[in-house]
C-alpha cells in the first residue's frame, strides 16, 4: 500500500530491507552494533565489513548504544547509502517505558537522518522479532511517530519494509485505523 501524509510518500510493502533503494535503510539493532540475528545479521551480511568497522569505531568511542538511540554508517555493499543502526527496547510487560523507548528508536533515526540529508528511508518492524514487542501495539507506535516526524520535517519517502504477509496486514490495519480518525 501507497499512501501520502504531509508532502511524504508513504509504503507499506512486502520486502527484504537489505533489498531497498533508498537513501537509508534502517536496521533494528542490538547495543554492541556487532550485527547479529534477524533484521541485523541481514544488513551485516549484505552490506559487508565496511559497516562492522563503522560500527566497531562507534563503540570504541562512545560505548554500546542504548535502547531509543541512533547512530549512522555507510551501507557498504548495500543499494542504500546509509544505514541508521537503532536498539529499540525488549518487551517487559509494557510497564518500564517500552512504549517510549521504541517511540525514540523510531524518532532519533528519523532525526539523523534529517541530519544527513537523507530523502527517503526504509525501516523494519523494531523490536518485534527477538525482543518480543507486541506487533499491532509497535505499528501503531512507529506510524504515529514517523507522522508526527513528517509534519515537521516532511521527507521524500519512509517505507515500512515487514518480512511477512501478517506482519503487512497489521501495519496496513493499523494504517486504515489512523486514517478513519483523522
Amino acid at each position: 500500500m501507497e499512501v501520502k501524509a504531509a508532502q511524504t510518500k508513504i509504503v507499506f510493502a512486502k520486502g527484504d530491507i537489505t533489498r531497498q533503494e533508498t537513501s537509508a535503510v534502517v536496521n533494528a539493532a542490538n547495543s554492541s552494533l556487532m550485527g547479529g540475528g534477524g533484521v541485523d545479521g541481514a544488513i551485516h551480511r549484505a552490506g559487508g565489513h565496511a559497516i562492522l568497522e563503522e560500527c566497531k569505531k562507534i563503540v570504541a568511542a562512545k560505548g554500546p548504544c542504548p535502547p531509543g538511540q541512533a547512530v549512522i554508517t555507510t551501507a557498504g555493499n548495500l543499494k542504500a547509502r546509509y544505514v541508521i543502526h537503532t536498539v529499540g527496547p525488549i518487551w517487559r510487560g509494557g510497564d518500564r517505558g517500552e512504549d517510549e523507548l521504541l517511540r525514540q528508536a523510531y524518532f532519533n533515526s528519523l532525526s539523523l537522518a534529517a541530519e544527513h540529508g537523507v530523502k527517503s528511508v526504509a525501516f523494519p518492524a523494531i523490536s518485534t522479532g527477538a525482543y518480543h514487542f507486541p506487533q499491532e501495539r509497535a505499528a501503531r507506535i512507529a506510524v504515529c511517530t514517523v507522522l508526527a516526524f513528517i509534519r515537521e520535517k516532511p521527507l521524500e519517502e519512509v517505507r515500512f519494509v515487514l518480512f511477512s504477509d501478517e506482519d503487512l496486514g497489521v501495519y496496513n490495519q493499523v494504517w486504515e485505523e489512523l486514517s478513519a480518525k483523522g
